[in-house]
């Protein structure tokens, strides 16, 4: 394989995931009851032999994604030839337009010049799925095309994925435009924010793009030359599993989704394993009076009560009498005797001991903010 290096970008601006992203950043998000968002580009890059990785940290609260990446060691990396390096974004406070993947490259650029690497991979933190970029990046070099852009066809673009940019492709797989989604068509492509091209062309395209505005983000530079450029770029399409935490009904449906082991055991593999940090508890334990369908549940839980199509995570009480259907617990929450939580996302340290009933409308998705008391 060409010697590449990558580049998990910070969450974008139109990305918002009210509730949890008050927190925290997109990429530090808990999925699927063990792991982060960011674990799955990392695991990516790491499992497809991309050793020295870049993560660009940005907004508000970096705490929770820098504790949970450390030095990364849990991803697998080759300490003698690879680095996880953390690069902090320098944002501008006053106006969240001048916050771009090109401001931040820039603020960057020092370590940015010291990659001897000729290719660069980049992949952004707030989305999932499953990715060879060794294949990638060989089908780039063999197309002779300047910029390689991922892409995943949906169905269902008229209310999902709105957050999201989409591409057509002409019949060679050249790019021929590239926009926000604006809802008009069910069918589209959506690009999935991971370019492949020679890291000397991505240091000319950051430069370029932050002459011609400086609060154009690189795709929205690519968007507006297309037709006007040399540039070959091509697309190529994912197949499998692929999702957007882009809002939070999107992480909700992500989480739900991954219930359903055909999906799951798509994205899962054993020769492809998702790396995450790990921590040691005690087995989750489930008394003789609870009943657990469809759910899953992370360790050190203690289930006493009636548990149906969730998402639990670490450690979490569930009382006796308790009933929780179609939620996301996340980590350390108490859910007291004889309480209801459906169709909720309760965030981390909260307990709910003395609302009885917590129960929003089924296609509405509650949320329960983090250290609360119920």
């Amino acid at each position: 394989m060409a010697k590449a290096f990558g580049i998990v970008t910070s969450t974008p601006r139109r990305v918002k995931v009210a509730g949890l992203q008050d927190y925290r950043s997109a990429g530090a998000i808990s999925m699927f009851g063990r792991y982060r968002v960011i674990d799955f580009p990392i695991s990516n890059l790491t499992n497809s032999g991309i050793d020295n990785i870049q993560v660009y940290i940005g907004g508000k609260y970096p705490r929770s994604l820098v504790d949970h990446l450390g030095t990364g060691r849990q991803y697998n990396i080759n300490s003698k030839k690879g680095r996880l390096q953390l690069l902090y974004c320098e944002e501008d406070t006053r106006n969240a337009v001048y916050n771009t993947d090109v401001a931040n490259y820039l603020a960057n650029k020092d370590y940015l010049d010291r990659m001897d690497a000729e290719y660069v991979v980049i992949t952004p933190c707030y989305m999932i799925f499953k990715e060879d970029y060794s294949v990638l990046l060989q089908q780039h070099i063999d197309s002779g095309a300047d910029v390689t852009m991922l892409y995943h066809k949906v169905n269902n673009a008229r209310d999902h994925f709105l957050n999201c940019r989409v591409l057509t492709v002409d019949e060679n797989q050249k790019v021929t435009s590239l926009a926000i989604n604006h809802a008009n068509k069910q069918v589209q492509n959506i690009f999935m924010d991971t370019y492949v091209m020679k890291s000397e062309l991505f240091l000319e395209l950051v430069q370029k793009t932050a002459d011609y505005s400086s609060t154009f983000s690189m795709s929205q530079m690519l968007e507006s030359g297309l037709g006007e450029t040399d540039l070959d770029i091509r697309g190529v399409q994912h197949k499998g599993y692929f999702a957007a935490i882009a809002d939070l009904d999107a992480y909700y449906e992500a989480n739900m989704e991954l219930l359903d082991q055909k999906i799951t055991k798509n994205l899962f593999t054993a020769d492809w394993p998702f790396y995450t940090t790990t921590t040691d508890a005690c087995p989750t334990k489930l008394l003789a009076e609870s009943s657990v369908k469809r759910s899953v549940i992370a360790d050190g839980c203690e289930v006493a009560g009636d548990v149906e199509n969730c998402v639990i995570g670490r450690g979490v009480k569930i009382g006796k009498g308790a009933f929780v259907k179609n939620s996301i617990i996340l980590s350390y929450c108490e859910i007291g005797p004889d309480v209801h939580v459906e169709n909720e996302i309760v965030d981390v340290w909260t307990k709910i001991r003395r609302t009885k009933e917590l129960v929003s409308p089924a296609g509405k998705v509650g949320f329960v903010r983090k250290s609360d008391l119920l």
